[in-house]
């Protein structure tokens, strides 16, 4: 079934997945999950309210309970589960994609993440095969209001930012709904309103069409820092002061001055197979073991959990915190870059003299090569590239990661499209351009 992804369930409503098949995935999760109460919160989506009235019909002629949170973050959902300890939660959001899409993201007790390996294939097969037959007792929907306490959690890492200039882009997304809360005055504000039409842009920061205002913005206003969130408050990006985009994973070695220096704690970091080797090697010097795994919350938040990590962050980002159930927060990423920031601006850096301090690397960003064979062309381009040059090490998981001395790259194969998502990185231009041209030689010959 087509809205029935890696890592959640989403799709355009009413082509990819509609009412009918959103009452049936309700009233399924219960005996997957093994869940009687179910949390459920909702993005502002136009769709939205009708996913909600669809799957807690589900739920309850299951009879399974359902609290209503409303119109919330993602990261609220995930923070409340594990702190009420609920058996289960859903969130109805589709995210970054575009309005006419929704979704739903599941989790079960403590907020760990139901992918489809450990969960939602199994639902698929209930919705395909299984008939609806009405409990006896029909559970009941009731509204929670989470909100102060979220704020409450949040506030927690307020420090005194007022030597900032602050740009925020809420994406007209649900960050709206608590960022003025946090920051107060002490920011300009653009698409500060939650609206599922997202009339100043798509809710997608990674795009660089969407990044336009908030550079502006930044640059204009002679801001610090600029802050972009996605539609469901799950992820966060960040401008530099000339208005330059910074890649997210290089946020995760950046933190590790809040974790490591100031706060003197201890553990782990996780990062995802297509993030900069300068992670690691930046956060060395805080004697921290930095690991690698998989793209996607499904993967990251019960790796981070597994290995008991600190924390840890995606290219796409997410960032993770063992202090918020191993989930992910932007709000919380947010608060912690800005404290960080502060204290270094009393110190004379800037944000882009932080990141330029963190890599040297000349890096591709994500490539797409739309090709059928993708398990023949990765291995091929692992093969030209360890039969010229032995590589330091190799990553088998999500596709392919060889690391050399001086550079590395990831190929790997997306689970919904005939497509090859390729990134690499290089000490100098020249080599990063000679491993894309060759990568994009060797797929060519396979098309």
């Amino acid at each position: 079934m087509k809205a029935f992804k890696a890592y959640d369930i989403r799709g355009e409503w009413e082509t990819d997945w509609d009412a009918d098949l959103a009452y049936k995935i309700g009233f399924h999760l219960p005996a997957v999950l093994d869940a009687r109460h179910f949390l459920i919160g909702r993005d502002c989506r136009l769709s939205s309210d009708e996913v909600f009235e669809a799957l807690s019909q589900g739920l309850t002629d299951a009879g399974a309970d359902v609290s209503d949170a409303g119109f919330t973050t993602t990261p609220l959902i995930y923070w409340a589960t594990a702190k009420y300890k609920f058996p289960a939660s859903v969130m109805i959001t589709a995210s970054h994609n575009p309005k006419s899409h929704n979704g739903l993201k599941v989790s079960a007790k403590n907020a760990v993440p139901v992918g489809y390996d450990n969960g939602l294939q199994l639902v698929e097969q209930k919705v395909q095969h299984e008939k609806i037959i009405l409990n006896s007792e029909k559970g009941i929907i009731q509204q929670i209001k989470l909100n102060t306490a979220y704020l409450a959690f949040l506030k927690n890492y307020l420090s005194n930012f007022s030597n900032l200039r602050i740009a925020v882009d809420c994406s007209n997304g649900m960050a709206s709904l608590y960022i003025k809360e946090l920051l107060g005055n002490d920011a300009f504000y653009i698409n500060d309103l939650a609206d599922g039409n997202f009339p100043g842009h798509d809710p997608n920061p990674l795009n660089p069409d969407n990044q336009e205002q908030i550079k502006s913005m930044v640059i204009n206003r002679q801001c610090d820092i600029g802050l972009i969130f996605d539609g469901d408050a799950d992820r966060v990006m960040f401008i530099d002061e000339n208005g330059k985009f910074i890649s997210p994973d290089l946020i995760i070695a950046l933190m590790g001055h809040y974790f490591f220096e100031q706060k003197g704690q201890t553990g782990k970091v996780l990062q995802d197979i297509r993030s900069s080797k300068a992670i690691a090697e930046y956060l060395h010097q805080f004697g921290t073991q930095v690991e690698t795994w998989r793209v996607g919350r499904a993967y990251g938040a019960a790796k981070l959990r597994e290995m008991d990590g600190l924390y840890g962050g995606e290219l796409a980002g997410h960032y993770y915190f063992r202090d918020f159930y191993y989930s992910d927060s932007a709000l919380l990423a947010a608060l912690i870059v800005l404290e960080m920031l502060s204290r270094f601006k009393i110190a004379g850096f800037s944000l882009s003299n932080l990141i330029r301090n963190i890599s040297n690397y000349y890096n591709s960003g994500e490539i797409n090569f739309k090709i059928e064979k993708k398990a023949e062309a990765i291995q091929a381009v692992c093969d030209w590239f360890e039969k010229n040059e032995t590589p330091e090490n190799r990553m088998d998981f999500d596709g392919v990661r060889l690391e050399f001395a001086d550079w590395w790259l990831n190929i790997r194969p997306s689970n919904t499209e005939p497509y090859l998502r390729f990134i690499a990185e290089a000490k100098s231009r020249e080599k990063l351009d000679a491993v894309i041209a060759q990568t994009k030689t060797i797929i060519d010959e396979l098309s």
